[in-house]
């Protein structure tokens, strides 16, 4: 990857609706250039897909819920079941194997403190957990789906 390449990304990082002709301009290439550079960039996997970013508080889901899991088991088996019962509650939308004191975080978005307490107790009952905490978001400060390109 070169400084074009770099550009081109943070350019559809900002908007990916530009398009080729708006970005080559942008970096100073012609179209069928530019269009090469963005099919070898997802081609390689550094764009991993392209998506529409929804905000939650129009659409009701007026609460964010950090849900920090401990577990006792750590074979295979017990794993996979977790994988699959949270993959399957719409409401996490980001879900990460921890180290440290906590084994699992996600993040959860629902309506209320009424819509959490229907999504724990799915949680709770899909799979053997030894400890569930939740931390409630009052402000977002700062939330970016753009990656640092300065160090790359």
């Amino acid at each position: 990857m070169d400084q074009t390449d770099i550009k081109i990304l943070r350019i559809l990082q900002k908007n990916a609706t530009c398009s080729v002709a708006e970005i080559a301009e942008q970096v100073n290439l012609s179209v069928t250039p530019c269009w090469r550079r963005i099919q070898k960039l997802k081609d390689d996997g550094v764009i991993a897909r392209e998506a529409i970013l929804l905000d939650p508080k129009a659409l009701g889901l007026n609460l964010t819920v950090f849900v920090f899991i401990k577990t006792s088991q750590h074979n295979a088996t017990w794993t996979q079941s977790l994988i699959s019962a949270v993959s399957a509650l719409p409401n996490v939308v980001e879900f990460y194997r921890m180290a440290g004191d906590v084994d699992y975080l996600l993040k959860v978005v629902v309506e209320d403190m009424a819509a959490y307490d229907r999504f724990y107790r799915r949680l709770i009952g899909a799979v053997d957990l030894l400890d569930v905490s939740a931390s409630f978001s009052m402000e977002v400060i700062k939330s970016t789906t753009e990656l640092p390109l300065d160090c790359v």
